[in-house]
């Protein structure tokens, strides 16, 4: 297995797509940078030599990706709960934040239902 930036990508898969395992790289990405370099997209990670996994691992070192954006994730929501915005608040409800209803369904924000005396009609 190759290893970029502390994140084990599988052998068996194509470069663009054994990419996607980083945080912070989508399939369009995974193509993008296998492309600047110079690697096709479609090869396999176990057919890469090491001078490629070098121009991947360069080529990936540009971006933003892994615990810098995990960290930078967490600070916005942070910075947000701090100045009382209507999503900071949210995520201190735990609620959904992007407007989705909440009288029907956000089971995975909520969690399990939990039953409400007389609340039939």
């Amino acid at each position: 297995m190759a290893r970029i930036k502390g994140v084990d990508i599988p052998n068996d898969k194509q470069v663009g797509i054994s990419l996607t395992y980083i945080y912070g790289i989508g399939r369009s990405l995974g193509k993008k940078i296998a492309m600047d370099a110079k690697v096709d997209p479609m090869k396999k990670v176990a057919d890469l030599d090491n001078d490629e996994l070098n121009r991947i691992r360069d080529e990936v070192n540009k971006h933003m990706v892994e615990g810098d954006l995990r960290r930078e994730v967490s600070m916005n929501i942070k910075t947000k709960m701090e100045i009382n915005s209507y999503q900071g608040t949210r995520h201190k409800k735990g609620l959904p934040v992007r407007g989705q209803r909440t009288n029907r369904n956000a089971r995975t924000r909520k969690g399990k239902g939990k039953t409400v005396a007389n609340k039939k009609k």
